[in-house]
C-alpha cells in the first residue's frame, strides 16, 4: 500500500466483498464450561441490541465466566415480523453464549418516555415484569442504555429498568450504561475488544437476517467502533493526551447503585485493554 488513495480503495472493496458472507450461518464458538460467580443482565430495547453494544458482556463471560442474561425488552414495532425477530434473537444469543429471557414472551409495548409519563397500566405491568426480574436473579451488573440514547424504545428501556430497580429491593449491584444511537455526554471508560470478539459480534449481527437484509449495518460495526476510539480516547484522557493503541472499542458509564441511591465511579483507568482481565469492572 503506498498511498491513501489505495487504502480507501481496498477499503471500499473489503466492505463490498463482506457483502458475499453468508450471513446467519456459524456455528457457536466452543466456550469451556464455567462455574458461573457472577450474573449480568443485559436490557436490550431490540432484538440485535444484544450484539451491537455487548462487547462488555462478551468479555464478561469469556474472561470472568460472569452468567450473562440477555433481557429482551421489545421484539420490534412490527407485529408481523416478531416470531422471526424472536427466532433470530435465539439463534444470535446462543452464539454469543448469552441466555435469554422475554419479560413477555410477545414482546412488551410501549416501552417508551410517553408511556412512562401517563402512568399506562402497560407501562406499570412492564415495571412489574421487570423488578421480578430483578429480584429471581440478583444480578451483580446491569447493563442498559443510557437516558438520552435518541431511540424512543432506548429511552424507555433506560427508564424502564431504573423505575423496576428503585422498587426490586435490590440492595447493590454495578450499572453499566450503553450507548448507540446517540453518544452519552459523560461515559467513564473505554473498553478495548479484541478483533476476534469483534468478529463474533458481527457473526451474531448476522443472524438477525431480516434487518441486515434491508440494511447490512453488521457490516458497519467495526467502523463504528474504530471511531469510539477516536471520539472516546481525547474524551477520556483529555484534548491532546495520549491515545490509546486500541483499533475496536465501546464507551460505556459505570455507576453504582446502592440502598436506592445512584452514585458516581471513578475507575482506576478509563482505558481497558483486551488483554487487561475485566473483573476489576465487577467489584463494588
Amino acid at each position: 500500500m503506498k498511498s491513501y488513495h489505495d487504502y480507501i480503495n481496498r477499503y471500499a472493496a473489503l466492505l463490498d466483498e463482506a457483502r458475499s458472507i453468508q450471513p446467519g450461518t456459524a456455528e457457536p464458538p466452543i466456550r469451556p464450561s464455567q462455574v458461573h460467580s457472577s450474573c449480568a443482565l443485559l436490557f436490550a430495547p431490540h432484538p440485535d441490541d444484544e450484539s451491537i453494544i455487548g462487547a462488555l458482556a462478551l468479555r464478561l463471560l469469556k474472561e470472568t465466566g460472569c452468567r450473562i442474561i440477555n433481557v429482551a425488552v421489545t421484539l420490534g414495532s412490527h407485529h408481523t415480523r416478531r416470531a422471526a425477530r424472536k427466532a433470530e434473537l435465539e439463534n444470535a444469543c446462543r452464539y454469543l453464549g448469552f441466555e435469554l429471557v422475554h419479560p413477555l414472551e410477545s414482546g412488551l409495548e410501549h416501552i417508551n418516555p410517553t408511556a412512562r409519563d401517563e402512568g399506562t397500566g402497560e407501562w406499570m405491568d412492564a415495571v412489574l415484569r421487570i423488578r421480578s426480574l430483578l429480584r429471581k436473579y440478583s444480578p451483580d451488573l446491569l447493563i442498559l442504555p443510557h437516558a438520552n440514547d435518541w431511540n424512543s424504545t432506548h429511552i424507555g428501556t433506560h427508564h424502564l429498568v431504573m423505575d423496576a430497580l428503585r422498587e426490586s429491593g435490590l440492595i447493590s449491584c454495578r450499572l453499566v450504561e450503553t450507548e448507540f444511537w446517540h453518544p452519552m455526554e459523560e461515559p467513564n471508560i473505554m473498553i478495548e475488544s479484541s478483533p476476534e470478539d469483534v468478529a463474533e459480534l458481527v457473526t451474531a449481527i448476522s443472524f438477525h437476517l431480516g434487518e441486515i437484509e434491508r440494511n447490512p449495518y453488521h457490516l458497519a460495526l467495526p467502523s463504528w467502533m474504530h471511531d469510539n476510539v477516536r471520539r472516546g480516547a481525547e474524551h477520556l484522557g483529555g484534548q491532546g493526551g495520549e491515545i490509546p493503541a486500541f483499533h475496536f472499542a465501546t464507551l460505556y458509564r459505570i455507576r453504582q447503585w446502592h440502598d436506592r441511591m445512584v452514585s458516581r465511579i471513578t475507575p482506576a483507568t478509563p482505558f481497558i485493554p483486551a488483554q487487561q482481565n475485566i473483573q476489576t469492572l465487577l467489584n463494588p
